[in-house]
This record gives structure tokens, C-alpha cells and sequence, in this order.
């Protein structure tokens, strides 16, 4: 048994999906899912977690913090130590997403063993599936990975080829943060391409970035989908009036049709774990309802 400090809600439902779920010691602030998470001890912790900020406010402040302390999150080291982690799971990829990669080894080094501390850093769907391969392989449990592997991947060619029959492929707008407009990156437009889509905002396998609002307007959307890093979707829902008031808004083929929908991407899209795949279908039942009649109910609006 590898006792488990997972740093990352997607870590830790990784972790979860491999059947670790008992091995896991401690866990961000953060995590959440599946429910017996929540009984875990929190190693980490933000000021601003849950703090009822504007998304304005929130931007203004993780970019000062970062300037400034380099990080915007604080890990409880007493804590820590007295877990006694065999692996740490945590991550690169995004210094809003986690505590810094670099916090974590140095503080690692001074443990007991010292333990094993895996970055998890995907840019792409593959990505996610060879970080599962990667915890399990740390934790021992290898074959789980591949069984797992094997249940999500048959649910991503079955959207393929779906979509595959489906002419023509509407320009979907995948926002990731609405005040300021963040596009989607990484993983993000890939997920459209598959549903049957195209983002012509979207970073593909880099990270997301700051856009002019004029963009959006340029590309003209088809459909809107605010998967807002970090909110579900009732957060989400009240950046959605914001974005309503946003200079020629009602110009936007989405908007003049009602194609706009607000999704947890707390939960699905900003979490690069099994759950990914559930993102996917998601956008299958917003592009193409009609092909995608069973996915339809797992849209939140």
C-alpha cells in the first residue's frame, strides 16, 4: 500500500478510478470528488477559495499574487510531514491550478524516504490517459490503468465515428474565463474537433489566453460554451448575464439563436481525469442534440 497525497482534484480521481481511494492520506483544498474525498485531510489552502469574488477580482488578484509571491496557494508542511507520504501527486502545467511544482520537490526532499513525487502535466486527451498509466505504475497497480484506459477510449471512438457521418462542423467558442475573455487551450479544442466541432479561438494542446472581446466577434460563433475554469455551473451562470452585456453580444449568431450553454467545468473541463471523457460527451449533446439524443441530459443548460 503507497500512501497518497494527491494535490489535484484530477489526481485524486484518478487515483479514485484506479481503486486507491483508501491509499489516499490527504488531498488539496480543492478536491471534491468522489464524495469520500471530502473526509480526507487538506494539505493546502487559497484566501480567495470560495471568498465570493467577481471574476474580475479573482484575475486581479491571482496576477498579483503570482507577481509578487509566485504562487497564490499555501501547503500545510506540519501537515504533510505528519501524513508521511509514499507519492505525492501534483503538477506543472499551470501555476493557478496547483501549488508551484517547485514548492512541492523542494519541501518532498526533506521527508522521510523521500517520497515519490509524480507530475502530472497533459496538454492533450492522450495526455490524460498516460497519466493515469503513470499513477497507476507509481501505486502499483497497472493493470487497473489499462482497464480503465480501455472503458474510456471506447467512449471517445464511439463519438468519433458518430460524428464522423455528421457534414459539416459549426464554430463552437469554448470560453474558458469571461471577465476578461480567456479562449480554451490544451485539451479544450480537441474535445470539440472530436465532438464534431471547430474552435477558431481555441489554443489546441497550449495553454489558454487572454483575448480581445473584437475576436469573438470577428469569428462569429455558432455556439457558446462557458466552461469557466474553477466555477460550476451556477457560478458560471451569473458570468453568463456579464457576458450578456458585453458590446455586440446580440450580434452573435449564438446569441440570435440561443445557442449558449453554461457546463460545470469545474468538475469536467478543467479537470484533466477520467472525467474528461464525460466533457466530451457534453459536447456532443450541445453540437449535435439531434446524433447525441443520450448525452443531451448531461447538459446543464
Amino acid at each position: 500500500m503507497a500512501r497518497i497525497v494527491s494535490l489535484l482534484p484530477a489526481s485524486t480521481e484518478i487515483a479514485a478510478a484506479l481503486g486507491l481511494i483508501q491509499d489516499i492520506v490527504g488531498v488539496s483544498h480543492e478536491c471534491d470528488f468522489p464524495e469520500e474525498v471530502n473526509a480526507k485531510p487538506r494539505v493546502t489552502s487559497c484566501p480567495i477559495h470560495r471568498a465570493g469574488l467577481s471574476s474580475r477580482e479573482v484575475d486581479e488578484w491571482v496576477r498579483g499574487a503570482l507577481r509578487e509571491n509566485g504562487t497564490i496557494y499555501t501547503i500545510d508542511e506540519a501537515l504533510l510531514r505528519e501524513l508521511r507520504p509514499d507519492v505525492i501527486l501534483t503538477q506543472k502545467l499551470c501555476d493557478v491550478c496547483a501549488v508551484g511544482y517547485g514548492t512541492v520537490t523542494r519541501l518532498a526532499e526533506t521527508l522521510p524516504g523521500p517520497p515519490n513525487v509524480l507530475n502530472l502535466e497533459p496538454s492533450r486527451l492522450s495526455g490524460i490517459f498516460d497519466d493515469i498509466r503513470r499513477v497507476a505504475e507509481v501505486c502499483g497497480v497497472k493493470e487497473r490503468a489499462d482497464k480503465l484506459i480501455a472503458g474510456l477510449s471506447r467512449r471517445v471512438e464511439a463519438v468519433r465515428e458518430r460524428v464522423a457521418r455528421i457534414p459539416g462542423r459549426p464554430r463552437c467558442f469554448l470560453m474558458e474565463w469571461v471577465d476578461p475573455p480567456f479562449c480554451s487551450g490544451h485539451w479544450g479544442p480537441e474535445l470539440v474537433e472530436i465532438a464534431g466541432g471547430y474552435d477558431p479561438l481555441g489554443r489546441k494542446h497550449e495553454p489558454s489566453v487572454e483575448i480581445e472581446w473584437e475576436a469573438v466577434l470577428q469569428t462569429q460563433p455558432e455556439i457558446i460554451v462557458l466552461a469557466l475554469c474553477g466555477y460550476d455551473a451556477e457560478r458560471a451562470s451569473r458570468d453568463y448575464e456579464l457576458l450578456r452585456e458585453f458590446p455586440g453580444f446580440d450580434s452573435l449568431p449564438a446569441a440570435q439563436t440561443g445557442r449558449i450553454h453554461v457546463v460545470d467545468g469545474n468538475a469536467y473541463f478543467s479537470r484533466p481525469g477520467p472525467r474528461i471523457v464525460d466533457s466530451l460527451e457534453i459536447l456532443a449533446g450541445i453540437l449535435h442534440p439531434s446524433e447525441f439524443p443520450e448525452f443531451v441530459s448531461k447538459v446543464q443548460d
